[in-house]
């Protein structure tokens, strides 16, 4: 009985789950049936606005900066070579590798004795010739005086001659004797021509003498000059590089021995390209005047100096593109000769023109503005210059919020939410304190440290660091430069 109450009570569970788990799946395939044949509804749609950062920019008469790069040079070098061969004997003091020198000041003196012989040679040579000059002089006149002695026996005898032929016309005297006058007469205008010979050999001599006298003052000037050469002066006041030479050297001729530079008068040379070169020229295709500006970067100071463009190449210049262009500097401090220096150039100022950022710009030229609505229209602008990070335009933007930032989201007719990043005058004062910082006693020493013990940057610049390390608040980009290049 036992067994069968058990059985009953397992039957009657095992009908109840059954029937539950079919109760079950009804449930579900009627909640399914009933999901499935019910309506979709998609939720409403709505429009995405995006927000981008506008500007208004007003219009400006600006002067466009051409920015490139450039070499300092000299605009008068000198090579000190020599133009004899010698040893050197004496040296200027200050004959090295950055010693300054003066106008006239004696830098190199050769040994001046085989010189000094030929001069002496020579002044020997012009006694000679003057001692030989006299004699000729004294000679012609002999000749002379020879000379008019025997034209006077000559007419003497042509006299006798004469008087001995009336004489034998009268019968008087006999043929023998006027013979005799004839031959007398034919010997002394024999006598005549060769005074004649020795007068005009006597002038000969004397234009010999002159002429030898010359040469003897030629030689003399070319040995004196040879002498001169011996000694190099210093033509102007500057500073010697490339200095090759010691006591005692035997230099051969046209040996170059150094080169004197004028470090007071400065130039740059920088290249342009043939459109921002025809941007440099006037009415008259004339190369402006326009200014320049060089930048040297040394440690913690830019080194700065103003100038104006002074000419341009007349050539191209082989496997070379452009314009190379020279502008010389005013004051330029600091400067040395082959520094390569940033060079901007100021171009003529165009009027009534936009600065925009370069982002605002697409490559078809236009930019977006917001109209009605908030909604972006695209306006056409002409791109006048690239200027670093900004563009200079004209278009009808004036007065109208342009899209600073461009990106392929953005369209027109997109419908957006405009912020103004501009910031009121008062805002961009904390931005400049930012820059600048107080350092502590230990830092501030191992930097002006650093800037004592640094013998390659400029004397002037070194000041020009030292004395913003002793302000109270120093720029931060300074700090950052000196610390780079000290490796703290």
């Amino acid at each position: 009985m036992r067994f069968i109450r058990q059985s009953m009570i397992g039957l009657f569970l095992a009908a109840a789950t059954l029937g539950l788990l079919a109760y079950a799946v009804y449930m579900v395939g009627s909640a399914l049936q009933e999901r499935l044949s019910a309506e979709t509804k998609a939720p409403p749609a709505q429009e995405r606005v995006f927000s981008v950062n506008v500007l208004v920019p007003q219009a400006a008469d600006i002067a466009p900066v051409i920015e490139t790069f450039g070499e300092v040079q000299s605009r008068r070098l000198l090579e000190l070579r020599t133009a004899v061969t010698g040893r050197v004997v004496e040296l200027a003091e200050n004959f090295e590798d950055g010693g300054a020198v003066e106008a006239g000041q004696v830098l190199v003196r050769l040994d001046p004795s085989d010189a000094e012989a030929a001069v002496e040679r020579a002044t020997s040579d012009i006694s000679d010739a003057q001692a030989e000059q006299r004699d000729a002089e004294r000679g012609l006149t002999l000749a002379q005086d020879s000379l008019a002695a025997a034209e006077d026996q000559a007419a003497l005898r042509d006299r006798a001659f004469a008087r001995q032929q009336d004489l034998d016309s009268r019968g008087v005297s006999t043929a023998t004797a006027t013979e005799t006058a004839e031959l007398a007469a034919s010997t002394a205008r024999l006598a005549v021509i060769s005074s004649r010979q020795a007068a005009a050999a006597a002038e000969a001599r004397v234009d010999q003498a002159a002429t030898g006298l010359q040469r003897a003052r030629i030689a003399l000037a070319e040995a004196e000059r040879r002498l001169a050469d011996t000694t190099i002066d210093a033509p102007f006041s500057g500073t010697l590089s490339s200095t090759s030479v010691v006591v005692g050297r035997l230099v051969s001729a046209n040996e170059q021995l150094a080169q004197l530079i004028d470090p007071e008068d400065l130039e740059v040379s920088f290249r342009l390209s043939t459109a921002q070169y025809a941007r440099l020229l006037d009415g008259q295709g004339d190369l402006l005047r326009a200014g320049v500006t060089a930048t040297l970067e040394v440690a913690g100071v830019d080194l700065t100096a103003r100038g104006r463009i002074s000419r341009a190449s007349a050539a191209a210049g082989e496997g070379a593109t452009g314009r190379l262009i020279f502008a010389a500097l005013d004051d330029a401090a600091g400067f040395k000769t082959g520094d390569f220096v940033t060079v901007r150039v100021q171009e003529p100022v165009l009027r009534n023109v936009f600065r925009l950022p370069a982002s605002a710009l697409d490559a078809g030229e236009s930019v977006l503005v917001l109209g009605p609505e908030n909604r972006l229209e695209q306006v056409s602008v002409t791109l006048l210059r690239r200027q670093g990070d900004d563009v200079l335009v004209r278009g009808p933007v004036e007065g109208r919020q342009v899209v600073r930032e461009r990106s392929p989201l953005l369209g027109a007719g997109i419908a957006v939410r405009p912020l103004d990043r501009a910031q009121p005058g008062p805002a961009a004062e904390p931005e400049e304190t930012a820059d600048m910082l107080e350092l502590t006693e230990e830092r501030r020493a191992r930097l002006v440290a650093f800037v004592e013990a640094n013998s390659a940057m400029p004397q002037e610049a070194k000041e020009r660091v030292l004395a913003r390390l002793s302000e109270p608040r120093v720029p931060a980009g300074m700090v950052e430069r000196l610390e780079s290049r000290m490796g703290g």
